[in-house]
């Protein structure tokens, strides 16, 4: 027999869902437009602003879930984490949209090396494709892998900082450009880290130790 609150939660997993794909295709188009400069700003804010929305919406709908059916346990591991993790893809999409406003504060950079930039930006990608993947099949093994990719997303933009420190006053415009890029898609990865974590925590209870 099929619960009302099974229902529910299968409405608040297809909502988390939409916004997982997204706040994906949000991110990737922020990225690609800084590669290929192009201006993008008010797409990207109107996604961000409906991935807010949306966040709004699964918010909404856990409480109701939690008001209504008085969830036991591990339905309610799984309320709070989806509240958790549409937290984290609206922010994936207040990134997205910073990302683009950088062209507006620096103008055309074309010229600058962009090759941290995409590196960075890939692993973020598929950090992103991974944690849904994980939160959808419930896969802790997989999961795991996000840690490990973070802090590879990490070392480049520490790298990228230690060298943009020593760079010349000529190339200061696509240093302080690329190094706010950076610090974007590296909190990108940190939320994306966050839904791996939150994969164990609906699974089992417990809580990943965080760095």
């Amino acid at each position: 027999m099929v619960r009302l609150m099974d229902i529910g939660l299968e409405r608040l997993k297809n909502v988390v869902l939409d916004m997982a794909e997204h706040s994906e295709n949000t991110v990737a188009t922020a990225i690609d437009a800084y590669i290929n400069g192009k201006d993008l700003t008010k797409q990207i804010f109107d996604s961000s602003e409906e991935l807010r929305m949306h966040q709004d919406e699964v918010s909404e709908l856990a409480v109701e879930l939690i008001a209504r059916y008085q969830p036991v346990a591990s339905d309610l591991r799984f309320i709070k984490s989806c509240m958790e993790i549409a937290y984290g893809f609206s922010r994936f999409g207040r990134y997205a949209y910073d990302i683009t406003q950088v062209l507006g504060i620096f103008g055309d950079l074309t010229a600058c090396d962009k090759t941290a930039i995409e590196e960075a930006g890939i692993q973020v990608k598929e950090m992103m494709r991974i944690g849904i993947k994980a939160f959808t099949e419930r896969d802790v093994g997989l999961a795991s892998k996000l840690r490990e990719m973070d802090d590879v997303v990490d070392n480049i933009y520490l790298d990228f900082v230690r060298r943009a420190a020593q760079t010349s006053e000529a190339n200061l415009k696509c240093s302080i450009s690329a190094t706010l890029i950076l610090r974007y898609l590296e909190r990108i990865a940190d939320h994306a880290a966050y839904i791996g974590d939150t994969v164990l925590y609906i699974v089992s209870g417990e809580r990943a130790s965080r760095k």
